[in-house]
């Protein structure tokens, strides 16, 4: 035992979860130096969805965010969430674009990368793991943590037996959903510490309300690492709050003697951030913040729920709401019981709402076709094979490594991205947002053609030196 390490999401997570990522890089900059000096293990702070929320909705270069939080933080280690072989976007891409990310990644300010994969298929972590290890980084490597009758203790027992010879440097609890609850914790960690050497990392929610009793059973078992947020945006979808945990160790081996009163001014600042967020409409305190229980009843994260509810909304069809948390589960066992994490929670969401609105198995988007098919790797068990053949026909089903099957790409988005090219970064946006990308880069052009007018000297036709 000894004291726990404390890892804060607030940069990342936190806002992603409630807030939809919807964080400025000027609401971070000036609480940088003070988180800095807290004593954090890791801060949170790139990946997830913060690369696409960057370009898309808040006109930020992703990269230009990291190296300023760099720059600001540099005692403490910065972290980083990255989906395995689908990176940061959602198709899976060549292993010389993981690789050329995780480089960039670890050269531009990220030293820990969490690895995962929707489906806990280790051929999907490989590349990442292999590029993080070869370029320096700290390759923690995630169990997406789920309940099926597949998915027992001796199953993430055996799962995290695979990781550490697979060369992880930590193993993380991936608990999404906020499923993992406090007893299971302990006895899944104590089995974790017993079965491999690595330090063990948990991560979990508040949806369900049980996220600060199931950290506090994980620390009593030997967790050695856990993700919290600051109490601003802590709480309900988020993680639960860092203040608290810190109060309740607060004396006990587990203390983790972070320094409080700085953490305190920190939060002040980010109280103001969360009540811009909240006028601005992207945070709403009444729907984040509300204790869920059906998360523990029909398995759904928040994520996914919401995304339902828009389809349902869509096709004025709210009335069969309860209709399609209950054919959830149907389509999950059908399609082999992968863990509801995205990419996967969206599919098997979307064909719930149509097999409620059009028929079982009626239609298949295209992304139920891939899974099906073994495009994202390996489904955890037996998928049913009528609905599969009514999804696939005959095509025959994909059973190596899905990404052995995709040639290098590097070369290409190079060369399709050449006329807004600026730095070897611009490369990697593209390859993960090619409709996105575009758009912010052309944008960026004109904001530096601005400033380039407003330097210029009409009377001396010359910039200033």
């Amino acid at each position: 035992m000894g004291k726990v390490r404390i890892t804060d999401t607030i940069l990342r997570d936190a806002h992603q979860s409630q807030a939809a990522t919807r964080m400025r890089l000027d609401e971070m900059l000036p609480v940088a130096a003070k988180l800095d000096k807290v004593g954090y293990y890791s801060v949170e702070c790139w990946g997830g969805a913060t690369f696409d929320c960057c370009m898309r909705f808040l006109n930020e270069d992703p990269w230009e965010r990291l190296r300023q939080l760099k720059k600001a933080m540099p005692n403490t280690k910065l972290q980083m969430l990255l989906r395995g072989q689908n990176i940061l976007g959602y198709k899976h891409y060549a292993d010389d674009v993981v690789d050329a990310f995780v480089k960039k990644a670890i050269e531009n300010g990220i030293e820990i990368i969490r690895i995962f994969d929707a489906l806990n298929d280790l051929r999907n972590m490989e590349a990442a793991v292999k590029a993080c290890k070869k370029y320096g980084g700290i390759a923690e490597i995630a169990i997406s943590y789920t309940i099926s009758p597949v998915h027992t203790e001796e199953y993430f027992v055996e799962l995290a037996k695979q990781i550490e010879a697979l060369g992880a440097d930590t193993i993380c609890i991936k608990d999404m959903a906020n499923l993992l609850l406090p007893y299971d914790a302990y006895s899944l960690v104590k089995k974790l510490k017993a079965n491999t050497k690595l330090p063990i990392h948990l991560h979990t929610h508040n949806t369900a309300g049980t996220g600060a009793m199931t950290i506090l059973k994980a620390i009593e078992a030997g967790c050695d690492i856990v993700d919290t947020a600051l109490s601003p945006m802590a709480e309900g979808t988020a993680q639960p709050a860092t203040e608290s945990l810190c109060a309740v160790l607060r004396g006990t081996e587990y203390d983790p003697g972070l320094d409080m009163d700085m953490m305190n001014e920190c939060a002040v600042h980010f109280r103001k951030v969360a009540e811009r967020l909240e006028k601005d409409g992207w945070l709403d305190a009444g729907k984040v913040l509300r204790v869920d229980a059906n998360t523990l009843k029909y398995q759904v994260p928040g994520g996914m729920l919401s995304n339902m509810i828009g389809q349902l909304k869509q096709f004025n069809a709210m009335d069969k709401y309860y209709e399609v948390l209950a054919e959830i589960p149907r389509v999950r066992k059908d399609f082999g019981y992968p863990p509801l994490v995205t990419p996967t929670s969206q599919i098997v969401g979307t064909q719930a709402v149509m097999n409620v609105l059009f028929g079982r198995y009626k239609t298949f988007p295209t992304e139920s076709k891939g899974l099906l098919r073994g495009e994202y790797g390996r489904l955890p068990a037996e998928v049913n094979e009528e609905v599969r053949r009514l999804a696939i026909g005959d095509q025959e089903v994909i059973t190596c490594r899905p990404a052995d099957q995709i040639k290098p790409e590097m070369d290409k988005y190079r060369e399709e991205i050449r006329e807004y090219y600026t730095q070897e970064e611009d490369v990697l946006s593209y390859a993960l947002f090619p409709k996105v990308a575009p758009k912010f880069f052309q944008y960026r052009q004109a904001q530096q053609l601005k400033i380039d007018q407003t330097m210029y000297d009409p009377a001396t036709q010359t910039m200033p030196v």
